[in-house]
């Protein structure tokens, strides 16, 4: 997270969101109701304006209508975690199961389903607002504060996840999440609703489905080669176990 000179990612709220919504008078709406919250807020009507504000940097959060002209908002998100791990909240008039969870797959940190109501919009970007500042400036964490496992290294002050061989890994906010919470649960099986309740704030409308995509599209990033054993194992009937020991460097 990028946070402006004299903003506190702590103590209210602050913070640089850009808005991509081709709907001129619901992006005005939205803008006006981010921007009275205290927001500093940036418009865009489609992929090709996104692309234009992105090297200025700066952002904390993206909103993004899926329906967009042009390249969709799901278009969008896939060329964006090539990239850049900046939090994104998806946008969209469908409220289908399928939409969330492609949208998950993709790297969404949350999805909101129009229409929406002020509150429930504002308390999403709070929430994903508030996970990234935590995360980048908690002072417990030591610069060196590194989980081991399985030959990959997890560095707790920067969130970047290194492979076996060196190479870094990007993580969305929820699959960061839930490395996390399997690294503090090594040889523990966790079910679905301890998964559930950790995610409830990123999966958007959460379900078994949700919580198997958010787990799968983590286990791609960490296989194994060929012929070892996988990281995170499935225990069936009962949940998803880190099957390596941890140590803290």
């Amino acid at each position: 997270m990028v946070l402006q000179p004299g903003e506190s990612p702590l103590g209210g709220d602050t913070g640089h969101i850009v808005l991509v919504e081709d709907d001129d008078g619901l992006r005005m709406l939205v803008t006006r109701l981010l921007r009275e919250a205290g927001y500093r807020v940036t418009g865009c009507r489609s992929a090709i304006e996104f692309w234009r504000v992105l090297p200025a940097g700066g952002i904390d959060l993206v909103l993004l209508d899926v329906m967009l002209p042009g390249a969709s908002g799901l278009d969008l998100l896939r060329a964006l975690r090539a990239k850049n791990t900046v939090p994104v909240i998806m946008v969209s008039a469908r409220n289908e199961e399928a939409d969330r969870v492609l949208g998950l797959e993709l790297g969404a940190d949350d999805y909101v389903a129009k229409p929406f109501g002020r509150p429930e919009l504002l308390a999403r970007v709070r929430a994903v607002l508030r996970r990234a500042a935590i995360a980048a400036t908690s002072p417990s964490a030591p610069t060196s504060e590194t989980l081991a496992f399985a030959g990959w290294r997890l560095d707790l002050r920067s969130r970047s996840l290194l492979d076996p061989e060196g190479a870094a890994v990007d993580l969305s906010g929820a699959e960061y999440d839930l490395l996390l919470f399997f690294l503090e649960h090594p040889g523990r099986v966790l079910g679905r609703e301890m998964i559930l309740e950790l995610s409830r704030a990123r999966l958007g409308s959460p379900s078994d489905r949700s919580v198997d995509t958010l787990v799968s599209r983590l286990r791609r990033k960490l296989e194994p080669p060929e012929g070892l054993p996988a990281v995170i194992k499935t225990i069936r009937g009962a949940g998803y176990m880190l099957a390596s020991k941890v140590e803290r460097a």
